[in-house]
């Protein structure tokens, strides 16, 4: 099966048509054969190398397992540069796994996997953990500062595990990184304090300054704002959609409404397998499959 690509139904779409996204779309401008609505996802596509060549991360044939539990089966997906990706689906479904997949975190819980993913045509299986880490980084579901820390300290600590010693250079990205995050202005006079006494969502953001620091290429989203109240909530969509400038970002939310807000593609997971991923508003106004439909309408899940 080869790799579900968005942007080869964008094949047709005009300009105008992604103009919500103040982007034109990286994918195919000639497409002979592109993918139709309504068409299985996974059908082969027969001209998918020019956009597969712009996208930043390529996923073929995933199957994630923990144990002999099956928690992937043959998943699909490309992901485009500079765009905001949501996956959305039920409990279980398998949302969390592929994102940890992709920058190897599931080893890390125990878990194996098969098929290929490749990032910027790198298989991340060839590449150090570590070094993939500092490309592909992660916000966790539950804000995660470290508790013996400093705000200032917990934006460094990355730096300075991946070698920087100037101290200059480290109070420069400390304060850019902040800024980023949309924190630096609450906490510039507090620096020495430490990261557990900002509340959920200033935590939140500070795990996101952290993960901005190392200058990552990708940014993946675990569920960022499930735990906050609406304003800090407000603020992180905000940030999301700031910094898919910069950032690849793949984010996955139980929350429909956000992922409608924030991102540009969205895919719908269900018991492990990709049922369908499209233009955002495609999957929300005129989803190709039932199943989908059925989902972002309530009548299950």
């Amino acid at each position: 099966m080869q790799s579900v690509n968005p942007e080869g139904r964008l094949a047709t779409l005009k300009n105008d048509e992604m103009e919500p996204n103040n982007a034109s779309s990286p994918g195919m401008t000639s497409a002979e054969q592109p993918i139709q609505p309504g068409q299985p996802v996974g059908q082969p596509n027969a001209v998918q190398s020019p956009a597969l060549a712009m996208m930043k991360i390529v996923t073929k044939n995933i199957e994630a397992y923990f144990g002999r539990t099956r928690a992937l089966r043959n998943v699909s997906l490309d992901i485009p540069p500079n765009r905001v990706v949501a996956i959305i689906g039920p409990s279980g479904c398998g949302k969390s796994t592929y994102l940890r997949c992709l920058n190897r975190m599931h080893e890390v819980a125990g878990g194996t996997m098969t098929g290929s993913i490749q990032l910027d045509g790198e298989p991340v299986l060839d590449l150090d953990p570590v070094i993939l880490r500092r490309r592909v980084g992660m916000v966790f579901q539950k804000a995660n500062p470290f508790p013996t820390m400093s705000i200032y300290e917990n934006v460094a600590a990355g730096l300075r595990l991946n070698g920087m010693r100037n101290k200059r250079r480290t109070a420069e990205i400390v304060e850019q990184s902040l800024q980023r995050a949309a924190l630096w202005d609450e906490v510039k006079d507090s620096l020495g304090k430490s990261g557990m006494s900002l509340s959920g969502g200033q935590q939140q953001r500070l795990c996101i300054a952290r993960t901005l620091a190392v200058d990552p290429e990708v940014i993946l989203m675990d569920e960022p704002a499930s735990a906050l109240d609406p304003i800090s909530t407000a603020k992180i969509e905000e940030l999301i959609y700031s910094l898919k400038d910069s950032y690849t970002i793949v984010i996955v939310t139980h929350n429909m409404q956000q992922a409608a807000r924030v991102s540009d593609f969205t895919a719908f997971f269900y018991v492990g397998e990709l049922i369908e991923y499209d233009l955002t508003k495609n999957i929300f106004t005129t989803p190709a499959k039932k199943q989908t439909e059925d989902y972002i309408t309530g009548r299950f899940g």
